[in-house]
């Protein structure tokens, strides 16, 4: 009796705390895109397994085949009254479109049309219908209890929406559209699908909403009047007042998925907020909620499942900037910006990739949960401005303390001391900080405090100094980190980040040994120092190295290598370790 309790207590707990999924959108509208198979790679590679396009490309159903990433297709508006009002052509459609792909490629559901409300082809009365007659033909092929079928609509469809509980839908379309299908949804055990962009609600309302409202970065948050509930992001109060929408109509029992939303990371002048930081704080911290949190605070035990907004920058669509910039990727591939895309990222371990050229690699993951290892190029981790000084400090201390970042260069007095800024400071710590963890996913989120970029920073060039040594695969660098705390001879003393005159012959070999058993490193580091011949600053210490053989640091087989290394050339020991 004891351990069904248990069972049933266990089982409860996981029933209310399930997160919920993260899917991609993935348009084309460019000519510059990757071919469907490498997209499909790349989607594997990053761990998404869910998918939202814009149409039935055959090219594109057809690489999606056993991958097992789940798909959603869409109806176009422009076939909306043809599929309203001719049956066969509802037919034809879901034979051409749907049944002769399904099941090898996992079509999960339908959006017919897309924020129908909006459409200037005023095709509103149509789509109801429409999605009656697709249901109709997927009948005919038993698939549908497997495919569902719903329609995206924009917040645009609400009458109000602030507070979250007022929430209603415009009075014109309730009767003729609204209320028939919410009806289908709920017979047909479907979902509302909603398109929902908290970026344009604050480059509208810049003045009153704060920016880390809209980021879902640590903000007081906000008490709604009608419910007492608290909201600390405004996208979960934008779903929630369409929820309070539905309530209002007597459709509390239907499910709610977002299947757009995303934050650009380039806009014209006007478009405030759209930078490459803000969207990388908006989408990971969304992912980070999703995957690790409950529903929103109105339907708490309904996990979020959202379709970010997108999966490449589309060169040729029409409007502003940031209509071509809301991607996570650039057409070649390269992340725009690094975020965690799944819940081993978000929660750490380690995950087995699966990158577009087709290799696998193995990527350590760490519990934050922010860059990928296996990026393509060299990236740097930078402050975050945005977040305001009392985070950015938390943040610094954090990386110059428990995180071990090396912060000796930014103390005042050395060498990176200036510019004298919290955030030229915070991107030398976080740098190091993200350098030493190899770039592992996650070493470069500290709450939203920083971000991955993909060019070096401009403001200091000591993090590029620190990179360029790691590019030349020197695993040693902490020597150079540690060499900074001894104490060289005065006329040798090293000036951090400069490069210096390299020695030459058994005299740099004797002192770069020295050092690397004072610093308890290894001989491949040393190896590695050798094959470069990197400028190590290096000085006379054989009485360290005596002390290191009495305090027995050195063990007897390296006392042989140490003979060895004292009696070859650096050129004869390069052209042994090549």
């Amino acid at each position: 009796m004891a351990s069904i309790t248990f069972s049933l207590l266990l089982s409860l707990l996981f029933a209310f705390t399930d997160a919920g999924s993260i899917g991609i959108n993935y348009g084309r509208v460019a000519n510059d895109l990757p071919t469907p198979s490498k997209v499909v790679e790349l989607l594997k590679s990053q761990g998404i397994d869910r998918v939202k396009l814009y149409d039935t490309d055959s090219d594109v159903l057809t690489a999606l085949a056993n991958s097992g990433i789940g798909v959603v297709v869409a109806l176009p508006n422009e076939l909306l009254s043809s599929t309203a009002n001719d049956q066969s052509f509802a037919d034809k459609w879901v034979q051409a479109n749907i049944s002769q792909y399904y099941p090898k490629t996992k079509i999960e559901a339908i959006a017919v049309g897309n924020e129908v409300f909006v459409d200037p082809n005023n095709t509103t009365k149509f789509l109801v219908p429409a999605m009656k007659n697709i249901h109709t033909s997927l009948s005919k092929y038993n698939l549908n209890d497997s495919i569902k079928i719903s329609s995206p609509i924009a917040l645009s469809a609400l009458q109000s929406s602030y507070p979250s509980s007022s929430g209603s839908f415009k009075t014109e379309l309730v009767g003729p559209v609204i209320k028939p299908m919410l009806d289908f949804l709920r017979q047909t055990s479907s979902y509302l699908m909603v398109n929902a962009y908290p970026f344009f609600a604050y480059i509208d309302n810049s003045d009153t909403i704060p920016l880390a409202y809209a980021l879902f970065q640590t903000n007081a948050g906000t008490v709604d009047s009608g419910n007492g509930l608290r909201y600390n992001s405004l996208l979960e109060a934008q779903i929630d007042a369409v929820f309070a929408a539905m309530n209002a109509l007597g459709y509390n029992d239907v499910k709610l998925v977002v299947t757009e939303t995303g934050w650009p990371s380039k806009g014209d002048e006007n478009e405030i907020g759209a930078t490459q930081a803000n969207a990388a704080s908006y989408n990971g911290n969304l992912v980070r909620r999703v995957l690790t949190g409950s529903g929103t605070p109105l339907r708490p035990q309904d996990p979020l499942n959202v379709f970010l907004f997108a999966l490449f920058n589309e060169n040729e669509k029409s409007g502003p900037t940031s209509e071509r910039n809301y991607g996570l990727f650039y057409p070649s591939e390269e992340k725009v910006y690094d975020i965690p895309l799944t819940k081993a990222e978000v929660n750490g371990g380690v995950q087995s990739t699966t990158p577009a050229n087709g290799t696998n690699s193995t990527t350590e993951i760490s519990p934050a949960g922010e860059v990928s290892k296996t990026s393509v190029g060299q990236t740097w981790c930078v402050a975050n401005g945005n977040v305001g000084e009392e985070k950015l400090q938390t943040a610094l201390d954090y990386a110059c303390g428990e995180g071990g970042a090396d912060c000796r260069p930014i103390q005042e007095g050395s060498t990176c001391y200036d510019p004298n800024s919290l955030v030229a400071h915070a991107s030398y710590a976080f740098n190091s900080y993200y350098q030493k963890k190899a770039r592992l996913i996650g070493s470069c989120d500290f709450g939203g405090a920083a971000y991955v970029v993909t060019q070096p920073p401009k403001a200091g060039t000591k993090v590029v100094d620190y990179e360029l040594l790691k590019s030349k695969n020197i695993d040693g660098v902490k020597l150079i980190e540690n060499s900074i705390a001894a104490k060289p001879d005065a006329d040798q003393r090293p000036r951090v980040g400069v490069w210096q005159r390299p020695m030459k012959g058994k005299r740099c070999f004797r002192k770069c040994w020295t050092m690397l058993v004072e610093q308890g490193l290894t001989v491949p580091h040393f190896l590695n120092l050798v094959s470069v011949m990197s400028p190590i600053p290096c000085w006379p210490t054989l009485r360290m190295l005596s002390t290191a053989i009495i305090k027995g640091k050195v063990k007897q087989v390296a006392l042989v290598i140490l003979m060895v290394l004292l009696i070859w050339s650096p050129n004869d020991l390069v052209r042994i370790h090549a």
